[in-house]
């Protein structure tokens, strides 16, 4: 009878074992799941964010006129000093380092001057800013142009374009070349002697 009740009990206690090593398989299934969802959550949001690479954004947000001469004679002319602030925004995680680069100024579509924009680097999700200075003149614009009229009316319509190239580093792992393209207007007033409604895109 004693026997009987003490095996009894050991087949119960081994029922017990077996049932808390089943639950303690499933815990640890459970943990396992729950932390390779949780990785691959890390993953894409990783991928999502922080190696997702743009191209910077390359603008010309200010121009002041340091010196301006025009004439509506015939032929016309102008020659114009100007200081452009340059901007690179760079919106993702890693340094770009960028060559140089000519921004060409136009009007009505024959150049007149460019500016120089020497290599640099923007940080991460920063935005560089630089002066450069550029000498504009109407030396190669045929006679035959609405120049006269412009610079009567007192104000020129320009335009400006570059493309600056360089190369985005990730976590001293990663690079990356890449590139930015600028296209701007702007209007020049020969009355005030300032740069105004500039666009860029």
């Amino acid at each position: 009878m004693v026997d009987r009740q003490r095996k009894t009990e050991m087949e119960s206690d081994a029922e017990v074992s077996k049932e808390l090593k089943r639950k303690k398989r499933v815990k640890l299934l459970v943990y396992a799941i729950a932390f390779a969802i949780f990785q691959t959550i890390v993953i894409l949001v990783f991928s999502l964010t922080v190696m997702r690479i743009k191209n910077p954004k390359f603008r010309v947000p200010s121009i002041t006129v340091e010196d301006l001469r025009a004439a509506a004679t015939n032929p016309p002319s102008f020659n114009i000093k100007l200081n452009a602030q340059v901007a690179v925004k760079n919106t993702n995680f890693g340094h770009f380092k960028f060559e140089n680069t000519t921004i060409s100024f136009d009007y009505g579509g024959v150049g007149v001057g460019d500016a120089l924009v020497a290599r640099g680097r923007s940080k991460a999700r920063s935005t560089k800013k630089m002066n450069v200075a550029v000498e504009l003149n109407s030396n190669n614009i045929p006679n035959n142009s609405s120049l006269q009229s412009e610079i009567e009316s007192g104000v020129l319509e320009l335009t400006c374009h570059s493309k600056l190239n360089g190369k985005l580093q990730l976590m001293k792992l990663i690079k990356k070349k890449i590139s930015a393209e600028m296209r701007c207007a702007m209007v020049v007033n020969l009355v005030t002697r300032t740069v105004q409604d500039i666009k860029c895109q």
